[in-house]
């Protein structure tokens, strides 16, 4: 998540969404990257998975989500919200009933697994078989993991390789970092997990250096400027794209520039990045090249929104990321669940000032606040046409998300 911890703790991470409908191909700053542009209502996305043609196939696409959702109770369309931890060694069947009975959307592997490949694609394949169906349509599970390198690798063992830290990604270059990338990235596919909560996109003054306690201290960071961790985290997201699994930059608008972990600390406070800070070019670039997710960290940006944490500001996700950047993927929280950032807050207040901000999808390790959480987003819809549009949305992005990904098929 926002923040990451030593080898032993449970690690969070952000990411995206996909919608290839190539109509557009955007070189970006050495990485080759190619991006493809769809139509108004949806995101350009990395490349990724199988092209779809022109307009036909947006509104097939489109026509698919909206039967799906159409067909939904009001219960399946809110767990499309949330991302429910799982344990990748020791998952625990009384947590995984949980995001059963509250039909959860996504899971998050967390923790540490040295199992390697094939332990991992059991573990996802039992996960999947106990996905909603609606109206004779499965809903797969996005199935997402930590998996940046260092210190931040969730899964291991045979068939996974040991990956470096961004440290030494960042001195690669980029064209070799997106080729090591789509390795990774199949590595992942063959365990059944189709998203990462990376690449990293924080950009780490030299200045503060390891006194970032949430980036710089486990070299998580590709570089010390902009112009160093922008190809970098471009090619990661290019790398896993070509090999049809879904990337996330995080942590926006960017973890580099605070001294306290969101994860261990409350009161995190970025007092220097403005909504013109060049530390938010890894995002922009990614945006312009079709990231599928983003995700919002738990720190409170002074010069942007003093009043609210990013994971709760309109400002930060609606202004900023969505009007000024132009993304129209899944924003994805930081963890909602253990975070020490968000501990005085309420539960299902969490889960309704992310979603009411412009958040899509809730990431919580705890499963055990899913039924809290949704209990009050379905009591907000009932209250607010605004909210209840809002969750619309939502829910239409991360269905359409798992549509390009092949887990939602209307044929």
């Amino acid at each position: 998540m926002a923040s990451k911890h030593a080898s032993s703790r449970v690690f969070r991470g952000k990411r995206a969404l996909l919608w290839p409908v190539p109509v557009l191909a955007l070189s970006l700053a050495g990485a080759g990257l190619h991006g493809a542009y769809t139509s108004h209502a949806e995101p350009a996305m990395f490349a990724s998975g199988a092209p779809a043609s022109g307009a036909a196939a947006r509104s097939a696409a489109t026509a698919c989500v909206d039967k799906v959702y159409g067909s939904m109770s009001s219960a399946q369309r809110v767990g499309q919200l949330f991302m429910g931890g799982v344990n990748a060694s020791k998952p625990d069947q009384k947590r995984i009933d949980v995001l059963r009975q509250y039909h959860v959307g996504s899971v998050f592997l967390a923790g540490r697994s040295s199992a390697g490949t094939k332990a991992t694609k059991s573990l996802v394949d039992g996960l999947q078989a106990k996905a909603d169906t609606v109206s004779k349509h499965r809903v797969g599970l996005l199935v997402s993991t930590d998996q940046e390198g260092g210190q931040v690798q969730v899964l291991s063992g045979p068939g996974f390789s040991t990956m470096p830290s961004a440290v030494t990604q960042g001195t690669w270059s980029a064209s070799k970092l997106r080729d090591e990338a789509t390795a990774w990235a199949k590595q992942l596919k063959s365990a059944g997990v189709n998203l990462n909560l990376a690449p990293v996109a924080d950009v780490v003054p030299a200045s503060l250096g390891r006194n970032n306690a949430p980036i710089g201290r486990y070299d998580r960071e590709y570089g010390h400027t902009a112009a160093a961790v922008t190809p970098h985290s471009d090619a990661f997201a290019a790398g896993f794209a070509q090999a049809g699994v879904l990337a996330t930059l995080k942590h926006f608008p960017g973890l580099g520039n605070v001294r306290g972990n969101t994860d261990t600390t409350a009161n995190v406070v970025d007092s220097v990045t403005t909504t013109k800070s060049s530390s938010l070019t890894p995002f922009s670039s990614g945006i312009k090249a079709g990231a599928p997710f983003v995700m919002i960290s738990l720190a409170t940006y002074s010069k942007i929104d003093s009043k609210h944490q990013a994971v709760f500001s309109s400002t930060v996700i609606q202004q900023l990321l969505r009007k000024d950047l132009g993304f129209k993927g899944v924003v994805i929280s930081d963890d909602l669940g253990n975070a020490v950032a968000v501990k005085s807050i309420a539960p299902g207040t969490r889960a309704v000032n992310f979603i009411a901000a412009g958040g899509d999808l809730a990431l919580t390790v705890e499963p055990n606040l899913i039924p809290a959480m949704t209990k009050a987003v379905q009591t907000r819809m009932t209250q607010s046409a605004t909210f209840r549009s809002q969750v619309d949305q939502s829910v239409h992005r991360v269905l359409a998300a798992k549509q390009r990904e092949g887990l939602l098929t209307c044929s």
